[in-house]
């Protein structure tokens, strides 16, 4: 079973966006093309100095290396890591202290503040209630919905003929008030005219795709990397360029037809993905299955 989850008062379960069509950005052909690794490490290292170190010592603190009781390394030994200067790394530290992830201690050096994490489950691939659930228990703003012709890649995926008018809504999923994902949906048309933008911020997509008799059984999904383009940066306040959880991800109803296509974008500070896995004793080898 695969799950998303938000990390202490945040959340999970969601979307993505692709850079080019779903997001609004368009990007060249070429760059669509690159492979989404080699596309993230050019990316990567056209970033500032600062924010490449601030990133990584962020994700090193998320993911337990630097801990509370003893102090981080200092800055002569975090430059001399690196390969920067002290003010680079005194730059990325500023930041860090900046938003609570850190706390200076004269005297003592810099330690790790405690935030109490404890991630809220909700499944992505598996028990699809779980996403429901989540849908009740955090903010949503609509921040557009319009109809429009599918992207050759939406269709697709929907078994739609290329060019068929469906509805595209574009949400932005918070919890306590701080923005954990960016959510793109594309929905044949005769299901999105069946609510209202209202009704879409209030109540969870899938209970108003079953409102319409088409009751969800299955979805699949890939997860990846992807860079915050401008726009999404904004509406998750975080930095143009930063590394974001990618989901893509097309919905089933019980008939094994599309009924959902959505795209989501999500802050890897706030956000965690977790799958699980059993062996399957009747593949040779000892197969795993999720």
């Amino acid at each position: 079973m695969s799950e998303g989850a938000v990390r202490g008062d945040r959340t999970a379960g969601g979307e993505t966006v692709e850079a080019g069509d779903v997001a609004g950005h368009a990007e060249p052909a070429e760059r669509r093309d690159m492979p989404s690794a080699r596309r993230l490490g050019e990316e990567l290292a056209a970033m500032p100095k600062h924010h490449r170190v601030y990133l990584v010592l962020r994700q090193e603190i998320l993911d337990g290396r630097h801990g509370s009781v003893a102090p981080m390394p200092g800055e002569v030994a975090l430059a001399k890591e690196f390969g920067v200067s002290r003010i680079t790394i005194r730059t990325a530290m500023d930041r860090l202290t900046q938003e609570g992830i850190v706390e200076r201690m004269r005297g003592r050096g810099t330690f790790v503040r405690e935030r109490g994490d404890s991630p809220i489950g909700a499944s992505l691939s598996g028990n699809l209630e779980n996403l429901m659930a989540l849908g009740l228990r955090t903010d949503v703003r609509v921040v557009d919905v319009d109809y429009l012709p599918a992207p050759p890649a939406v269709a697709a995926e929907m078994d739609l003929a290329e060019g068929t008018t469906m509805q595209r809504a574009v949400r932005v999923r918070s919890l306590s008030g701080v923005p954990f994902s960016h959510l793109t949906t594309w929905l044949p048309e005769e299901i999105g005219r069946s609510f209202t933008p209202e009704e879409l911020g209030r109540e969870p997509l899938l209970k108003l795709i079953e409102r319409t008799g088409r009751k969800v059984a299955s979805a699949r999904q890939i997860v990846t990397a992807m860079l915050a383009a401008p726009d999404v940066a904004r509406h998750l306040k975080v930095e143009i360029g930063e590394a974001l959880l990618s989901v893509r991800r097309t919905v089933l109803d019980g008939d094994g037809r599309p009924v959902e296509r959505i795209f989501g974008l999500y802050r890897p500070d706030l956000y965690e993905h977790e799958t699980r896995f059993s062996r399957n004793p009747d593949r040779s080898g000892g197969i795993w299955k999720a």
